[in-house]
Formats: C-alpha cells, sequence, structure tokens
C-alpha cells in the first residue's frame, strides 16, 4: 500500500517523480535598475521550499526586496515517447520559469498550484531557473501579510517567492490533467469527471478499493478528452452500503485511474476520496444526514522560522491536538494549505474551512487577481472530504464599502455563484463575518469579553439576522435586501483571548490583557459556554490555534506547544454538543 504523505500531492500520486525542494542558488535583486536584468550569478543558496524572509531558507537578508531569482540543477533520465510535468504548489507572486534557456511558462497568483509539461525542453543535465515578483500589493490576495514595511495587529512576515513544494513527475504522451470526485450518499455513486491533457478518444479505467479490498472497476472512454460517468460503489461490507466519511470515523476509499490509449496504459495515478454529503436545512448543518454542530478553531498556518510552509510534522501535531482539545475542524485563516496537510485532515478526521486569502484594495486589477486564482482554489480542494466549507472574503476586506457599494455586493455574489458552478457539493460563504450577500451560512465575528452581553445579543434569531448584534464590530449582519435567507447561524469568530507568560511590549492581542492562566481558562470556559447556549446557533470558531509572531491568542504558544492544560480545553469544548457531531 502507498504511504501516500511521502508524496507531494497524495490526490495525485505518479510513482515516478524527482523532489525538486532542498537547496537551490538564489539572487535577490537590491535596486530597481537591477529587477528586469538576469543575474550572472547567484551569491546566495536558499532552502526551497521556505521565503527568504524566514530563518530556515538559511539566507541572511533581513530587508524585503519584491524581486528575486532562483535556480536548480538537476540530472534526469529522459526516456523517448515519455511526459515530464514540472509542478509547483505555491510561488508568490509573479513567476516566469525558465529551462536550459528556453523561456517555458509564467504563472500570476501566489497561492495556487500550477503545472508546466516540459517535455520539450528538458535533457539529461537541466538548469531551472525561476524570476519572481512580489510587491505585496493591496489589489493582490495576500491573506494575512502585512503590507506595510513592518508587522501590525494580526498582519505578519511576507511572504515572496518558492513557499511550497516542487516536483517533478514523469508519465506517458497521454495523460490525466484534472479530476473531480463527487461523492452522492443517497444514490451509493461517486461521481468522476475527468479530463486528459489533449482532446483525443481514449479510456479511462477507475478501479476503487477499501482496505485493500476491490469494490468495483469500471471503464469509460473519453470525448474530446473527457470522461464524466458515475460509479456504483455499494457494496455488503460496510453496516449501511458504504464507509462514510466523518470526524469520528475518516474512512477513506482507493482509486487508482489508469489511462489507456491504442491498447496501452499510458498514466496511473493513485488518488482517495470519501463518502459524505454536506448540506443545510431547516437553520441546521447535517454531515451524512447527521446533525453537525461545528466546533472551529481559526488556524493561521505560521510555524516557528518557516513562516506559512509547515512540515509534515507541523501538520500532524497540530491537527492532534486540536483534536486532543476537543475542536472537531479548522478554519484555514486567509491562506491556502498544502496538499499534505489537506490530506492529514482528511486521514485524521478534521473539518476544514478552505479560505480564499484576501486583497484589502477594490479596483479592476484586484477583481482580475482574485478570479484569476479562485477557480485553482476550488479545484485544489475539490476531492478532499474534510473540506466542508469556502470563505470567499473575510470581514469585508478588499470590499469595505460593501454595505453601500453595489458594485462590491454584485462582485462578491459572482464569487459565490462562480464557486457554485465549480463546485455545488459543498458550503460558500462569500464574505465572512458582517455585510454578507449571498451566502449558505450566516456567520459573525464577536470578540465581546463579556459573558452575559454576548449570549445576550444572539437569542432572538430575526434581530441577529436584521441588526448589529456584535458589540465588538458594529456592522450590520447582512446588506440591506440579504437578511431574509434561510441559512443556519454560526459564531465563526469569537475568544482572541491574550495570554503570554512574560509580557511583550511589542505584543498584540484582543481585549484586556489577562495575566494568569487559570483566569484565561475561566474566561474561555465563560465566552464558550456562552456560545454554546445561545439557541439555533450551528457551532462556532475559536480564535485561535497559536501565537503568531507579535500576536498572542493562541491554545498553543509560537512554538506550537501547548499553553494551557488540554484537558482543561477539552472540557470546555466538550461540554455541550458533545462531541461536536450528534445522531439526529
Amino acid at each position: 500500500m502507498l504511504d501516500k504523505i511521502k508524496y507531494p500531492n497524495p490526490q495525485m500520486i505518479r510513482t515516478s517523480w524527482l523532489d525538486l525542494n532542498g537547496e537551490w542558488a538564489f539572487f535577490i535583486a537590491k535596486n530597481e535598475s537591477g529587477y528586469d536584468k538576469y543575474p550572472h550569478n547567484f551569491p546566495y543558496q536558499i532552502k526551497v521550499p521556505y521565503s527568504y524572509t524566514f530563518k530556515n531558507a538559511e539566507v541572511n537578508e533581513e530587508k524585503y526586496y519584491p524581486v528575486v531569482w532562483y535556480q536548480k540543477k538537476f540530472d534526469l533520465t529522459v526516456n523517448k515517447g515519455r511526459h515530464y510535468l514540472l509542478h509547483f504548489e505555491a510561488v508568490d507572486y509573479q513567476c516566469q520559469i525558465w529551462l536550459n534557456g528556453h523561456y517555458i511558462g509564467s504563472h500570476t497568483g501566489g497561492h495556487t498550484p500550477f503545472v508546466i509539461d516540459i517535455s520539450k525542453w528538458c535533457t539529461a543535465s537541466n538548469i531551472l531557473e525561476v524570476r519572481v515578483q512580489d510587491f505585496n500589493a493591496t489589489d493582490q490576495p495576500i491573506g494575512k501579510q502585512s503590507w506595510k514595511d513592518h508587522n501590525f495587529l494580526c498582519w505578519y512576515t511576507r511572504t515572496i517567492g518558492i513557499w511550497q513544494s516542487v516536483w517533478l513527475e514523469e508519465t506517458g504522451a497521454q495523460y490525466l490533467n484534472q479530476v473531480k470526485m463527487i461523492p452522492h450518499i443517497h444514490l451509493a455513486q461517486l461521481e468522476i469527471d475527468a479530463q486528459l491533457n489533449i482532446p483525443i478518444t481514449a479510456t479511462l479505467q477507475a478501479t476503487i478499493e477499501f482496505q485493500g479490498q476491490q469494490i468495483t472497476s469500471i471503464n469509460c472512454s473519453t470525448i474530446n478528452g473527457r470522461a464524466h460517468f458515475a460509479v456504483n460503489i455499494s457494496n455488503d461490507d460496510p453496516n449501511f452500503r458504504l464507509h462514510y466519511w466523518s470526524p469520528s470515523e475518516p474512512l477513506l476509499y482507493d482509486i487508482t485511474f489508469k489511462v489507456i490509449y491504442n491498447g496501452s496504459v499510458t498514466d496511473s495515478v493513485y488518488s482517495y476520496f470519501g463518502m459524505r454529503q454536506i448540506e443545510t436545512r431547516n437553520g441546521s448543518v447535517y454531515l451524512n444526514d447527521q446533525l453537525l454542530y461545528q466546533k472551529l478553531v481559526l488556524n493561521q498556518g505560521y510555524y516557528p522560522d518557516s513562516g506559512l510552509t509547515g512540515s509534515i510534522a507541523n501538520y500532524q501535531s497540530d491537527l492532534i491536538k486540536l483534536k486532543e482539545m476537543g475542536f472537531n475542524g479548522n478554519r484555514i485563516h486567509q491562506h491556502i494549505e498544502s496538499n499534505r496537510m489537506l490530506y492529514l485532515c482528511d486521514k485524521l478526521g478534521v473539518l476544514a474551512w478552505a479560505e480564499f486569502p484576501s486583497s484589502f484594495n477594490f479596483s479592476p486589477t484586484m477583481m482580475n487577481h482574485i478570479l484569476d486564482e479562485l477557480p485553482d482554489f476550488i479545484f485544489k480542494h475539490i476531492n478532499h472530504p474534510s473540506v466542508i466549507t469556502y470563505v470567499l472574503m473575510n470581514e469585508s476586506w478588499g470590499v469595505n464599502e460593501i454595505a453601500h457599494n453595489n458594485e462590491e455586493q454584485a462582485f462578491t455574489n459572482s464569487l459565490y455563484y462562480l464557486t457554485k458552478g465549480f463546485d455545488s457539493s459543498r458550503l460558500v460563504i462569500a464574505n465572512d463575518g458582517w455585510e454578507q450577500v449571498k451566502t449558505d451560512l450566516c456567520t459573525i465575528h464577536d470578540y465581546n469579553g463579556d459573558p452575559s452581553s454576548l449570549a445576550a445579543s444572539y437569542q432572538d434569531l430575526t434581530k441577529v439576522f436584521a441588526g448589529s448584534p456584535s458589540l465588538t464590530s458594529g456592522r450590520q449582519t447582512f446588506c440591506d435586501s440579504y437578511s431574509r435567507q434561510d441559512v443556519p447561524f454560526l459564531i465563526s469568530e469569537y475568544g482572541g483571548i491574550a495570554y503570554e507568560e512574560n509580557i511583550q511590549r511589542q505584543s498584540w492581542g484582543y481585549g484586556k490583557r489577562i495575566e494568569s492562566k487559570s483566569a484565561v481558562i475561566d474566561k474561555i470556559k465563560q465566552l464558550t459556554e456562552a456560545v454554546m447556549s445561545i439557541p439555533n446557533c450551528a457551532g462556532f470558531c475559536y480564535t485561535q490555534l497559536t501565537d503568531v509572531e507579535q500576536e498572542v491568542n493562541g491554545l498553543l504558544d509560537h512554538n506550537h506547544h501547548y499553553k494551557f492544560d488540554p484537558e482543561a480545553i477539552r472540557k470546555i469544548m466538550t461540554s455541550s454538543h458533545h462531541n461536536g457531531f450528534e445522531f439526529n
């Protein structure tokens, strides 16, 4: 059985691949006259995939410069008739790429993956060069990266360059380019929509297994390179036809795709999926027809000395810790996580809200940047059973006048409908926190530190939807004319209690600083019990999982160690709505 976590994309595994992470030559353009010039030498060495702005990159340069270059030499056994696919999981923000002196492509967008078929240019000995430009402009999707020259409040150190994995795969001339797998639990079917790299008539074979036992195998002919079909995967082994995926039982099926052209297998891809359904009705959220009360924690995804680039050990430790503290999921906040972290959410049974990074300046350029990356954002998450919700904007960032601006409302609504067009199987929040337009969930951010008034603000759901219940934001829940939507309600940010052993002058947190662990635990208990007492509330998201740089609101410290007794947190989180997952 394949050890999926070894591969840079556990959902699209080809066993013939080359890891290009590690040491690369590196150049920093330190003045404007050098921005557009090819560097004749690369004086630094950098550890990919870390941004040079963090210690683990091993580049001793503290100042931020917006243009950098990379160079990687690698050897390759080139087999005749085979194709070689160069994968970049994320490069922030605009990049141009050369191989052996040939310009082979470019990409704009700092968070989403892309691939280039380099078969025409690769040789036995290769030189790969990448120029990256990132001015961290406010019309780019930058998420929590500070657009100022310094960190402030809850915005952190900038990321530039290659910050997620780079690898090379070998395949045949006809190969699987993209696949979408949507489970339909009421039909006991998996819907498969696959696209080959070229518009040919071929055969796509899909073989499905569960824990090493074959369930079924099916062949489908492609039309113009596309195969769209459904597979019945019911059998007598599970108690109810299917092995369902849930946080309590994260059961996964394996699937192998083979592309067959002129009688020969030209590509083999190993993947997996989970049978689960997420939906809303009568003001509640249901997972596999069972009532789901969500107990999420806000996950900023920053790691000591490496920023947004975590390791497998980092991801696994964080996800295990959040489950030990009684949460059933995480809101992946203002960044797009790595393939491996998303796989671990699937494997460990951790619900995930996938969030698109925000821009901060509404303009035609900003809209184009978001539209460029949104489809790839969706397709990165589309086959992960743990991902149940897409968050497209946060707190009106980038659409600051949305309450009164028809253009900003129209654009935000368009993102909702575009996302539904690509993937109708998940919940979509167009603008999380306040001033919502079209949405599948009503979500409110409230950092009120008084438990009594916090709970009192949400007793009448009609007033919650029509008014401005959050005493800390003062913003209306919905934009005018959108408050009559029949959707579930959640407190999607609360808490944010700042604590550190030795208070630092430059540190930041919500509300008045509490000076003892026991007092913090008591405050978390009071606020969480208040939130869980709110009638007709479908769940919450606590701020936040870890301390990050100057922000000290975490349940874990900067090194992702427990700040508090995890059992004490667990008792609070499981005191009501047990396990966050109940049979209805």
